[in-house]
């Protein structure tokens, strides 16, 4: 019995002894497992210096409809030839540390980072099975590629020579703009959920361009790329002073409403025929979504004393413009004429006035006889 005794003792002490190395040995393991050297860290980056965390830090979790009181869908129209959106255009060609937007987009997605979805005209899917096939979508459009290092049947990877890029004809792009107003935080946000990229090419006699939109891209997917290439917006300054991200989150690009998210379908020029009324119906909308926030809160009274102000200095302008118009109009040809007889008759009335007046010489009053009876004529009498 003293013999067992010891035994069990004896294994205990050499388990003791063995446990503190063992837990030394797999501390040791998993901390060279978790941590990660900053040569790790910049191995994993890809070719455009976006890293996992980067990518991590960009991602906003989907906004539920329960969170949202109110939200509106906006197909907007960038025209790359207007001022306000020549960042997204320039530099056409490729400059060493510089590319324009579309460059930036053509070169993630043949690469297989960045993925591309089939434009459905309204009826966009974010999903794999609405994916683009890179090589099909190249040939589609007359893109030149090669097949690039790591390129697998199930991964494809794609190569395009700068020269090959058509860059100087995606004159436009496409967007979807939500703008939509949190209950939680009971304010109004607009968020870009896709681009996509418009080609304008002409035929081989000539004409008027027709446009072929390519394909769509998330923008929560590209914002990291955006946020790491910087721009200059404004002529007067040309210091980078933004990046790609900055310009569509402030909002500086200038872009027309062509399409709203309705039942039937339909663009704003199948609704509406004329350019003007195309034109009326693209401010109003867009003046609903400016003052949407506005009608949601009682006004203070300062904030009425400042309308009411406005309001009256307006109506002062319009008076003034209404009475300026109305004296620089000339006058219509019946009213000419008239105005022109009587100019001639007071003309004539003022050279008769100008003329001596000839005294009237009163008329000597006979007095009148006072006797009632009639007065007898020289006639009678002589009889």
């Amino acid at each position: 019995m003293k013999l067992i005794i010891r035994y069990t003792l004896l294994l205990a002490a050499l388990f003791a002894l063995q446990a503190p190395a063992a837990m030394a040995q797999d501390a040791s393991s998993s901390s060279v497992v978790k941590r990660n050297s900053p040569r790790d860290r910049d191995a994993a980056a890809d070719k455009t210096g976006v890293t996992q965390r980067m990518q991590a830090f960009y991602e906003e979790e989907p906004v539920s409809d329960s969170e949202l009181q109110w939200m509106r869908v906006m197909y907007r129209q960038l025209d790359l030839t207007k001022d306000a959106n020549g960042a997204l255009y320039f530099p056409d060609e490729h400059i060493e540390g510089q590319d324009n937007l579309f460059r930036i987009i053509l070169n993630l997605v043949a690469a297989g980072q960045l993925d591309g979805y089939e434009y459905l005209d309204g009826r966009e899917m974010f999903t794999d099975p609405y994916k683009v096939n890179v090589a099909d979508m190249f040939d589609r459009f007359h893109i030149l590629y090669t097949q690039a290092k790591g390129s697998t049947e199930k991964h494809p990877k794609y190569e395009i020579d700068p020269s090959d890029v058509p860059s100087t004809e995606v004159l436009s792009y496409y967007i979807i703009e939500k703008w939509e107003f949190d209950k939680r935080s009971n304010r109004m946000r607009t968020r870009i959920e896709a681009i996509c990229p418009v080609l304008h090419r002409s035929g081989d006699f000539g004409g008027e361009a027709v446009k072929y939109p390519m394909f769509w891209v998330k923008y929560d997917d590209l914002r990291p790329y955006l946020s790491t290439q910087n721009i200059f917006v404004d002529d007067d300054n040309n210091l980078a002073t933004c990046t790609y991200d900055d310009f569509f989150q402030l909002g500086l690009y200038d872009g027309e409403i062509y399409k709203t998210r309705n039942l039937k379908n339909k663009s704003l020029m199948q609704m509406h025929q004329t350019p003007e009324e195309l034109k009326h119906a693209q401010d109003s909308i867009q003046h609903r979504l400016d003052t949407f926030e506005e009608k949601l809160w009682v006004p203070s009274l300062a904030d009425l004393r400042a309308r009411r102000e406005a309001r009256e200095e307006a109506e002062a302008l319009a008076a003034a413009a209404a009475d300026s118009t109305s004296v620089d109009k000339p006058a219509p040809r019946s009213a000419r004429s008239s105005r022109a007889v009587k100019s001639k008759r007071g003309s004539k009335d003022s050279s008769s006035a100008s003329k001596p007046v000839k005294a009237s010489k009163p008329k000597s009053s006979k007095p009148k006889s006072t006797s009632s009876s009639a007065a007898r004529s020289v006639r009678n009498r002589k009889r």
